[in-house]
């Protein structure tokens, strides 16, 4: 047992001296002049006045591409950071850093210390480890830090200003907090000054989104929505302006709980819908520039920041119009009419067609009614079909279109279809045009006038009953009436759709399409018929009365 203890004294009694020796390094830690003596390895042995050689690292002595930058014999600076198996421990590096630390600090002036701008590289206990662009180091406190994330703030730069420099440690404490509540508290100043300002300021563009930008004004940074650049409406910012342009702006609000400053460049521009509201009224005509082109119409640029809208049913006469860029193009001037201003609620519409001649006074001035012309069909309805002809539209009503009542335009024709019609109305008042197709074909009335005359006796189905008489279909799309008083002595109640009757042509009207029938006129045919016979059966000639006297 005496010997494990004796063992344990001896163990003890070396682990005392190691630590002593070591703190005897820590506490005589300077700066000294160190002679290589030798390179071998990993390791270079210094000279540095003491019992034994200081060990430093090949890697204190070689560049970025680690080429040695000294050789054996030469003389350099060092710091001694600990011992190891009794050889102190050295760094040229720090001894270098340490140098420049103390340059620093031998030319600090706490008066004009300004910001430096430093990067962090290490992170400790107290706070982090900072050099900047000299190879300074720089101590900044974790309280003095103003970092809300701690964990990666390794490799990060900011802006710093010394609070403390120690020459016995030489040390150079710096805090990132200061500057940061110096900002607060400049910005809450310039904030105050600004936020109920109402005259006119000038900005300068920090940074531009899609949805607006970032102005500083005084130290504060305001945002003008895209809807607040121009009296045109929202405009895409990066079309007007770049990063560094200055502008004037106007206040308009001010957020205390997002603490977010809105700014307005058009508020700082006089208004141009104010100059135009008495300057322009409904029917002049302006020239503008085609700014930008939409499916459903184009904007066109007044030249004072206003922006009129064109429909594109105002581009054309013509109703079909596909596409606007078929007629004007994004850059081009031209001339416009104006046919709506509002200027309290920012809108000008305009049209380019009303400037246009218009295409029904054209088609008056080369066509009359009766006139048969080729047209394309443009639309096809349950009442008929529109045809184009020429820069106009005229309709081809379903009865227009053919004398079988049964036929139908949508059943006839498709869009794109080619036909030749006659125009049989134009009308001025509702510039509207009326076509037939059936006109230039001969009706079936005039067919059937062609082998029937007034009096003869015909036969048909009663197609339909009213209060006003029968309608009686004879075949081949011919269509006839008895009315009331022409059915004699038939009872109307006891007639039915469907039924065969008989009568005679009272009337035929071949230009209106018409023909009419009497039962009455029939019967009385058929009296006079039978009259004629007896009167035959009844007749004596002179020859017969000369004979009966001779006899």
């Amino acid at each position: 047992m005496a010997v494990n203890k004796n063992v344990q004294i001896e163990a003890n009694e070396e682990e005392d001296f190691a630590a002593m020796l070591e703190e005897s390094f820590k506490k005589t830690e300077e700066d000294s002049d160190g002679v290589i003596v030798d390179i071998k390895g990993e390791e270079v042995s210094v000279n540095v006045g003491k019992k034994s050689e200081g060990i430093l690292n090949i890697s204190e002595i070689t560049d970025a591409d680690g080429n040695l930058m000294y050789k054996v014999g030469d003389t350099i600076k060092v710091a001694i950071t600990g011992s190891r198996s009794g050889r102190p421990v050295l760094s040229h590096k720090k001894a270098l850093r340490k140098e420049k630390v103390k340059a620093f600090i031998d030319s600090f002036d706490p008066e004009n210390s300004g910001e430096i701008d430093v990067k962090i590289i290490n992170k400790n206990k107290g706070g982090f480890i900072a050099v900047d662009a000299n190879g300074i180091e720089f101590f900044l406190p974790k309280t003095q830090s103003g970092f809300k994330n701690t964990n990666d703030v390794v490799g990060k730069s900011c802006k710093v200003r010394v609070i403390k420099v120690d020459k016995d440690e030489q040390s150079i404490v710096v805090s990132r907090k200061k500057i940061l509540d110096d900002e607060r508290r400049k910005r809450k100043e310039a904030l105050s000054s600004i936020v109920d300002n109402t005259d006119v300021l000038e900005g300068t563009i920090k940074k531009i989104t899609t949805y607006g930008m970032f102005v500083d004004v005084g130290g504060v940074d305001g945002l003008v929505h895209y809807s607040e650049i121009s009296y045109k409406g929202p405009v895409n910012p990066n079309s007007l302006y770049k990063e560094g342009d200055k502008v004037p702006v106007k206040v308009i609000s001010y957020d205390n709980e997002k603490r977010h400053l809105s700014l307005s460049i058009k508020a700082a521009m006089p208004n141009p819908w104010e100059e135009i509201k008495d300057g322009l009224e409904v029917g002049d005509t302006i020239k503008v520039i085609v700014s930008n082109i939409e499916p459903y119409g184009a904007f066109v640029d007044l030249g004072n920041d206003i922006e009129g809208f064109l429909h594109i049913s105002e581009i054309s006469w013509d109703k079909n119009i596909k596409n606007p860029k078929d007629h004007i193009s994004e850059g081009e001037e031209i001339d416009v009419e104006v046919i709506e201003i509002d200027a309290k609620g920012h809108r000008l519409r305009v049209s380019l067609k009303n400037l246009l001649p218009k295409p029904f006074d054209e088609f008056k001035a080369k066509f009359k009614e009766g006139d048969v012309v080729k047209g394309v069909i443009t639309t096809v309805t349950t009442f008929g079909a529109f045809v184009r002809i020429d820069c106009v539209e005229g309709l081809l009503h379903n009865e227009d279109a053919s004398w079988d009542r049964n036929n139908k335009c949508k059943d006839m024709f498709k869009v794109g279809d080619e036909l030749e019609v006659k125009i049989i109305k134009i009308d001025d008042a509702e510039q509207k045009i009326s076509l037939s197709l059936k006109d230039l074909v001969k009706s079936p009335v005039e067919e059937f006038a062609s082998k029937f005359n007034i009096g003869d006796i015909v036969k048909g189905t009663i197609r339909d009953i009213k209060d006003f008489g029968v309608f009686v279909e004879l075949g081949n799309n011919v269509d006839a009436l008895i009315r009331k008083e022409d059915l004699g002595s038939v009872d109307s109640d006891t007639l039915k759709i469907g039924d065969e009757i008989e009568a005679a042509i009272a009337f035929i009207d071949e230009k209106k399409n018409r023909i009419r029938l009497s039962i009455r006129r029939l019967a009385k045919q058929k009296e006079r018929e039978v009259l004629n016979e007896i009167n035959d059966d009844d007749k004596i000639t002179l020859g017969d009365i000369i004979k009966e006297q001779l006899q």
